[in-house]
Parts: C-alpha cells; sequence; structure tokens
C-alpha cells in the first residue's frame, strides 16, 4: 500500500475516532474558541498596548455599538488625521506601540535611522537562503527566512529586554526585504518571469520601500505609498486575544527565543480564517464578476450574497468574505477609515465603478445576513474587505497579501512579546478536559 493510499485509509479513521459531539461542549462549559456563546473571548491576560470596543454597557445592558480601536491609549482615528496628510506613519506608529508614548520629531527621526540602519541582510542571505527552494506560499518562504536568521545572531536566546527589542527592530525592518525578495524568487523560478533585487532606499519610508522593491522600474505615487502606509497602521495590532498575537504571548510564555516567536506566529497569520481573509474577498468578488450579469442590479447582487450563504457560489463555504469580526459588531473602524483613502485611489486609478460594486457588497450583505443567520450582534464590514481591494489596485500580487499583513502585525507582535516577558512568568497552560473512556490493556498475541 502506498502512502497516499494509506493515508486515504487511517485519514478516514482518524476522523471517526478523534469526533467529539458538539453537544459535549454546552454540557461542560467548554467555551469552543475560547469564546462564550455571544463571542466574547475568554479573559486571559492584561495588557497596555491596545483596546477594542464593540459594545456598551447601559443599564446593565449590553448593547453593540460602532466599533472603536486604541493604539496604547489613542485612538485610531485621531492618529490616521495626524499624519494622514503631513507625513508617513508606519515608523511613528511602530514606536508609539513599542515604547507606549508619541515620539517628538527628534525621537522619531533618531528611531527611523535604526530602522533603515537595521534593514539590511546577512551576507549573501538572499541567495542562499532566499533564492533556495522558492515557494508560492511566500508565508512559508519568510518563515523559513525568519529561522535562518537566528543562525546568524550571536545572542538569540539572550532573554534580556534590551536584546530582545533589538531582535525585533531589525525583524521588523527586513520583514518586507524577505517577503518581497522570496516573491522575487518564485516568480522567476517558479513562473519564468524576470528577476530583479532592488536595495530598499535608507531616505524613504517603510510603504515607500515595499513598492520600490516590488516594483521592476521602483516607480510609485505619493498616493500610492500614502494608501499603502495607511493600510500597515490599520493592521499593526489589534489587542491580545487575536490568534496570532496570542500565539506570540503562548510561544514567548514558554522561553523561546525571538526568532521563534515571530515564525510561530507567522504560521498563525497565514490562516484563511486570520490573515488570509484579504485574499478571499478578491477572488469572491472576482467570482460574483462572472456570475451576475448586470452589477448595477442591487436584486442580483442580493440574490448572488444570499447563494454564498446557502453554500451555492464561489467557494460553497457558506461565508461572504470581508462582512463579519470576531470582536466588532456594528462597524470595524479600520474598515471605516480605510474606505474614504480606498476611494480616492479608486478614482485615480479609474476603477470608481469596482468601488461602487463593494460599497453595494458592504450596504447589503448585512441585511441579506440578517436574513438568512441567526445572528446574536451585528454584522459590518471588516478592514479585510477593503484591503484586498486595495493591494489589487496597487498591482501586489495576491501572493503578498497576507505577507503585507505580517509586515504590519509583527510591530504588535514585538510589543506584546515584550510586554509578556517584563510582566509574566508562567508559561500559559489552559487545560482541556479528558471524555476518554478508560481501557483494559489487550496483550500483543491477543489483538
Amino acid at each position: 500500500m502506498s502512502l497516499s493510499q494509506y493515508t486515504e485509509v487511517y485519514g478516514k479513521i482518524c476522523e471517526n475516532m478523534d469526533l467529539i459531539p458538539g453537544e459535549l461542549y454546552a454540557e461542560y462549559g467548554v467555551k469552543r474558541g475560547l469564546r462564550d456563546i455571544n463571542g466574547n473571548g475568554v479573559l486571559s491576560g492584561l495588557t497596555h498596548v491596545s483596546k477594542i470596543e464593540a459594545f456598551k454597557y447601559v443599564d446593565g445592558k449590553k448593547i453593540p455599538c460602532d466599533g472603536k480601536l486604541w493604539y496604547r491609549g489613542y485612538s485610531i482615528i485621531d492618529l490616521v488625521k495626524g499624519f494622514s496628510e503631513k507625513r508617513f506613519g508606519y515608523e511613528e506608529i511602530t514606536y508609539l506601540l513599542l515604547f507606549g508614548k508619541l515620539p517628538d520629531k527628534s525621537q522619531l527621526e533618531e528611531f527611523e535611522q535604526v530602522l533603515n540602519a537595521s534593514r539590511t541582510l546577512p551576507k549573501n542571505f538572499t541567495r542562499d537562503v532566499i533564492m533556495k527552494a522558492p515557494s508560492k506560499d511566500i508565508m512559508n518562504s519568510m518563515t523559513k527566512s525568519v529561522l535562518s536568521l537566528a543562525s546568524y545572531d550571536e545572542n538569540m536566546a539572550d532573554p534580556s529586554i534590551s536584546n530582545v527589542l533589538r531582535q525585533c527592530l531589525q525583524l521588523i525592518s527586513v520583514l518586507p526585504m524577505l517577503a518581497v525578495y522570496g516573491y522575487h524568487a518564485y516568480n522567476h523560478y517558479e513562473c519564468g518571469d524576470s528577476f530583479y533585487i532592488h536595495r530598499p532606499d535608507e531616505n524613504l519610508s517603510t510603504a515607500e520601500n515595499i513598492l520600490l522593491m516590488l516594483r521592476p522600474d521602483k516607480k510609485y505615487t505619493e498616493l500610492e505609498a500614502k494608501v499603502l502606509d495607511i493600510a500597515l497602521v490599520l493592521h499593526m495590532e489589534h489587542g491580545g486575544g487575536n490568534n496570532s498575537t496570542f500565539t506570540t504571548r503562548v510561544v514567548s510564555s514558554a522561553g523561546s527565543d525571538t526568532y521563534s516567536v515571530v515564525a510561530a506566529a507567522l504560521s498563525s497569520l497565514k490562516g484563511p480564517k486570520h490573515g488570509g481573509a484579504n485574499i478571499k474577498v478578491v477572488e469572491m468578488m472576482r467570482d460574483m464578476k462572472e456570475n451576475v450579469s448586470d452589477l448595477n442590479d442591487e436584486d442580483q447582487i442580493r440574490e448572488y450574497l444570499g447563494k454564498l450563504l446557502d453554500k451555492q457560489a464561489f467557494d460553497k463555504k457558506g461565508l461572504i468574505y470581508g462582512m463579519g469580526h470576531a470582536v466588532y459588531s456594528l462597524s470595524d473602524p479600520r474598515a471605516r477609515i480605510f474606505k474614504g483613502f480606498v476611494e480616492k485611489l479608486a478614482k485615480a486609478k479609474g476603477r470608481d465603478e469596482d468601488f461602487k460594486i463593494y460599497s453595494a457588497v458592504e450596504r447589503l450583505a448585512p441585511e441579506v445576513i440578517a436574513d438568512k443567520r441567526k445572528i446574536y450582534k451585528g454584522v459590518s464590514a471588516n478592514v479585510d474587505f477593503y484591503s484586498g481591494f486595495v493591494y489589487s489596485m496597487l498591482d501586489i500580487p495576491l501572493e503578498l497579501y497576507t505577507p503585507i499583513f505580517a509586515m504590519a502585525r509583527i510591530v504588535g507582535w514585538s510589543a506584546h512579546r515584550i510586554e509578556e516577558l517584563v510582566n509574566v512568568d508562567k508559561i500559559i497552560r489552559p487545560a482541556y478536559l479528558s471524555i476518554m473512556e478508560e481501557k483494559e490493556y489487550i496483550p500483543f498475541d491477543e489483538r
């Protein structure tokens, strides 16, 4: 029997043996996904880094409200307004999340110099690591590269905060290079396109450097760079309970090194239920264009959305991607902020009609979901609904959608890793209730 034949047979055995009846979770009070029936997360820690609000209590009753997000005490709306027209924000908000305060001009300039000086890879690393065994899955390529970088760090296992901060700053600086170079290697060796490696420019922002390294001619507009910068800021951090940040906390609590922690977080983020959601939005919208004859007819759009929920369209998973969030109810503040910038970019790119379609889906989807599903809270567009559209307008390939999320979220991971190391000296170890039956051992010859 071949391996594939063996696993086909024994895979079904695993499915039958490991299946746990859903009603047992309720019977034993187990919160699946560490969330209760109302969607509230199990409280597992404390943090200074960020805060999310999706409900308010009025006269003792929990009432859904427009979502709010704070970084280190500052409203994300105020932060974006503060830099959107005058300067790029990625570096400034990275400083804020790591150090807990907004930098003044001299502090920001010094910090930018540190990041720029750290934006280098070891000699021949691109050739020997990134270009070797290229993969379409750029997240896996990045994870391989991050773990390889540990071999070049003489103080890899030193858990002191200053050393961990050094490692975090270096990884924040080089992650865009690992992602973009990984894509170019795949695009050349696997797809047969031209191969080029552009070095980052120390005088440019992170967003500008991403576009410079990605594009053959290194050219981009100021609007393109600023919209990408906004996307990075909005994806940087989202509370300690999101899957990849919780992974960061769990692996940090075990005493593991920074490279292993970031590799674990990358592996968590790449899942389609987490960082890969924006790819699904773009693919879903493409499928809708192919299957809806008149995209100006809202009844046809509504019918298609209904088919999505009924598992009759697209990937037949019963989901309208980009709609709804594990925490937010009435609205996702990141999506509200992003929408204005998306509209500007759509006009500049001649994609007004596409923006109109996205807006129609955003408006109609909650109505269709409310009609077909029993929901305990409001449903609204999340940040992934528009981020994929933005990346498509920036001519960023699908393979880099989730890596761009990682380039942003590594800042939040770093802040949470440091906070975990400063405050907690216990390994995170939740309990699982065993429902197995005890059995009498059967001697080998009697089986």
